[in-house]
């Protein structure tokens, strides 16, 4: 069950919180309940490996605190369960691409190949797994005291709001809103306002750009002019940022609807002057995560610069596996720990005093790049389709730009491209400038007109997403890869 689709908008929603709002003293265990109904909706059987990481998680945790005397011990119940969690996820989401790269060895050789039933990959599963690694290696330091209740850590981990698509949340961001929380009135209105600003990303932007990115990439590369592949490039770049934020933005707007107060995971990321920037700004929650519980741990840049550069390489080649098994995220994430690296160099430092404009010109077009690696299904694809973007591509026939750039997509386009800067946020800033300065007469007539205003666009928007989805949009689910 996704968000934006009509079941859970007008049934397993309002349901939900319904019940969850009667639930008196047992709100965690209704939303764990509600929490494994929404994850068993599409994934069956797969449920018990998410009820087996509760229990893995839960034991380590109180392993390590019975035994926190004995540091030997406690380190040695942390390493099984980040082994038993990495395994978990590596059978789960890698078995096939091993098995079909070692047979294509075994192939060479001229060897039998190993016959192995294609194993189904659970949605979400690489998010739920890393949000049990922190809370058990959180535990170990002593940043968190383990969890007595299994329910209330099994509610961390199964939490639908942001269970299939992130953001990441630490166990100690919200430790104390799973034993006591409070709904107010005004953040459940702001949960209501964000979680359909992000419904409204979702819809009206990223799937009608995503019809396009789809059919300009499956076009046979002959047939595409290096217009055509930047066109197709560039909608999937605003795709995959109004999916995922929208996506991140319906999250956050759900857990303030019952009380849990999750980080903010993107941050205008396309405005960015380098990919350091790039990384600080795109999916928050994943890059500090990385920061935290590998960079860091493997030394960071406190050993020297092949060191840092090592360790760089290392964090983005995992990163990239962890969005999937395939060579694409392999490279994907090389590429930007690739950048990562010459951001630290003299090629750095030479880009850091170009115009501004340019600087983040450069950015813009390695980021577009990389997301053709990213989007693509083989690596051949992806550099065949590179090469097209920069007229290397043997054309034989291509489609006039102008049968997938009509005014309908052109529009859709320039509002993608106005909203990836914030725009928002300077009008907020420019009205409270001019709250302070105002008397009180004017100020509250501006206050009055900037609600007026945020309700007739957030009820617009609702209008016209809901149309869209009772209509039988085009409306794809890029997670499942992840």
């Amino acid at each position: 069950m996704v968000f934006s689709s009509i079941t859970f908008l007008f049934f397993f929603l309002p349901a939900t919180l319904l019940i969850y709002f009667l639930s008196g003293k047992y709100k965690n265990v209704v939303l764990f309940a509600v929490s494994l109904a929404f994850y068993s909706w599409g994934e069956n059987l797969y449920l018990l490996i998410m009820i087996a990481s509760i229990i893995l998680n839960y034991s380590c945790g109180r392993l390590m605190f019975f035994r926190r005397e004995n540091k030997t011990a406690s380190k040695t119940i942390l390493a099984s369960g980040i082994i038993l969690n990495i395994f978990i996820l590596g059978f789960f989401k890698y078995a096939n691409f091993i098995t079909e790269n070692f047979n294509g060895l075994l192939a060479i050789l001229k060897l039998p190949e190993i016959d192995l039933t294609p194993v189904h990959l659970p949605i979400g599963i690489s998010f739920f797994t890393f949000q049990a690694t922190s809370y058990i290696v959180d535990v170990y330091r002593g940043k968190v005291e383990p969890q007595r209740n299994i329910i209330n850590l099994g509610l961390y981990i199964s939490l639908f709001p942001q269970l299939i698509a992130g953001p990441i949340v630490r166990y100690h961001d919200i430790a104390k809103e799973l034993i006591n929380r409070k709904v107010t009135t005004g953040d459940f209105a702001d949960g209501v306002r964000r979680f359909l600003y992000g419904l409204s990303k979702k819809v009206l932007l990223a799937n009608p750009l995503a019809l396009t990115a789809d059919k300009i990439f499956s076009l046979p590369l002959s047939e595409l002019s290096p217009g055509l592949a930047w066109l197709g490039a560039i909608c999937y770049t605003l795709q995959i940022y109004y999916d995922f934020s929208g996506y991140s933005d319906m999250a956050i707007g759900l857990g303030r609807m019952f009380g849990f107060h999750f980080l903010e995971n993107f941050n205008y990321p396309y405005i960015s002057k380098s990919i350091r920037e790039f990384w600080r700004r795109w999916h928050i929650s994943l890059s500090s995560w990385l920061r935290d519980y590998l960079y860091i741990p493997l030394g960071g840049n406190r050993y020297g610069t092949f060191i840092t550069y090592f360790n760089l390489i290392t964090v983005f080649l995992l990163c990239g596996l962890w969005h999937g098994a395939n060579w694409t995220f392999i490279i994907w994430g090389l590429y930007h720990g690739l950048f990562l690296i010459l951001d630290r160099t003299k090629i750095g430092k030479i880009t850091e005093k170009l115009w501004g404009p340019i600087q983040h010109l450069l950015t813009l077009s390695i980021i577009i790049i990389g997301w053709v690696l990213f989007r693509s299904e083989n690596i051949n694809d992806a550099f065949a389709y590179i090469f097209t973007m920069f007229g290397m591509g043997e054309v034989i026939r291509h489609h006039a730009l102008s049968i997938y750039l009509d005014s309908k997509l052109f529009f859709e386009l320039s509002i993608a491209l106005l909203l990836s800067i914030p725009i928002f946020p300077a009008i907020d800033r420019f009205c409270t400038q001019n709250l302070h300065s105002q008397t009180m007469k004017k100020v509250l007539s501006l206050e009055y007109l900037f609600t007026i205003g945020q309700l007739i666009l957030i009820s617009s928007l609702t209008y016209f997403t809901v149309i869209s989805l009772a209509a039988g949009v085009y409306n794809p689910f890029i997670y499942f890869r992840f």
